[in-house]
């Protein structure tokens, strides 16, 4: 393939997208729906949070989709399509039917317990939904994906080095995605999971991700060059949407908006995030698992701490505290060191 060294950058911005996930569903405590997705709610709201975690949420699970995208480029150099599929099956449909059928249970159990519901067990995906979608992806595109590793310098290939060469490319990515609302007219433009929306929004950003990894230097170059102009489009038009549309905009400003943030993500963390370390190494691994038990962690430490009569801010700082404390110590002592847990949550 174009690339061949790896790329530190894209692991930054993967456990970065992981972190900020689950600082929003820390959020989601505090807002006045929180109840309604399923999630324990403070009765004190700080619906303040609202206005980051609105910033937030149009881009952060795309970029996980574009990411997703990139890291089968990576794979597919060293491996064949039935390889693929063999070693995306252990990595991400297994811990996905594992979660559905143990994790899950265990939050949604605390949930019923906090609010005197009836116990019951159920399977239901909740926030694993993501890797449902990202296998089902990898099944979809892989013909693709093996006919351009086949066909590396063809017409297809000189043609997505010279389209992304330019910012015109750019613009073509982000006019997919606005084709894509526009047709699809979603009701919420954030609602993802388990939507037809959310399913071509995700194969629309998991296709491009690979292209612009088979690209080689052309994308990140332009990327980068552009990186302050990706970034002020973002900003302006969330301004735009804060104060003209009270955080509802017309979805094609959010899909617009949504890559330019993703895009101006890229070129920051090409030109200064591309370089080894202890910390990333520890964290990329360690990621994958806890975005999978992290919403036990979340719900226990909800069911704990909000009933004491204390400001929501501090409930929110200690929420957050126990969920990542939580989560890496259980990593930490538990799924890195129990040998048969570990292809559990996607692990070597």
């Amino acid at each position: 393939m174009p690339i061949t060294n790896r790329r530190y950058d894209i692991d930054w911005l993967r456990v970065i997208a992981i972190g900020l996930l689950l600082v929003y569903h820390i959020g989601i405590v505090f807002q006045p729906w929180g109840v309604f997705i399923g999630f324990i709610q403070s009765e004190k709201p700080l619906e303040a949070l609202w206005v980051p975690m609105s910033m937030l949420n149009i881009w952060r699970i795309p970029l996980l989709f574009f990411v997703s995208g990139m890291g089968v480029c990576f794979a597919i150099r060293k491996r064949s399509w039935k390889q693929l599929l063999l070693e995306r099956g252990r990595r991400i449909l297994l811990p996905f039917l594992f979660g559905m059928v143990v994790i899950v249970p265990v939050h949604v159990f605390i949930w019923q317990k906090y609010y005197h519901q009836d116990i019951t067990y159920s399977l239901h995906p909740v926030h694993l939904w993501f890797l449902a979608n990202i296998f089902a992806y990898v099944v979809l595109l892989s013909p693709l994906f093996f006919y351009l590793k086949r066909n590396e310098g063809s017409r297809i290939h000189k043609g997505l080095i010279k389209l992304f060469s330019t910012p015109g490319g750019v613009l073509l990515v982000v006019a997919a995605f606005v084709l894509e609302v526009l047709l699809i007219k979603p009701q919420v433009y954030e609602t993802y999971a388990m939507t037809l929306h959310g399913f071509l929004l995700g194969l629309l950003a998991f296709l491009f991700g690979f292209c612009f990894i088979y690209s080689g230097e052309a994308f990140w170059s332009t990327i980068r060059k552009w990186r302050w102009l990706t970034l002020s489009v973002a900003v302006l038009l969330f301004l735009l949407r804060y104060i003209e549309f009270k955080l509802k905009a017309p979805h094609y400003l959010l899909a617009i908006e949504s890559n330019m943030w993703i895009f101006a993500a890229f070129g920051f963390a090409y030109k200064y995030l591309n370089r080894p370390g202890k910390t990333l190494s520890y964290l990329s691994q360690g990621a994958y698992p806890i975005y999978i038990i992290h919403m036990i962690f979340l719900y226990l430490g909800s069911y704990l701490i909000i009933p004491f009569n204390i400001s929501p801010l501090l409930q929110f700082v200690l929420i957050m505290t126990f969920t990542f404390v939580g989560c890496f110590a259980f990593y930490e002592l538990v799924i890195r060191r129990v040998r048969f847990l570990r292809p559990l949550f996607g692990l070597k």
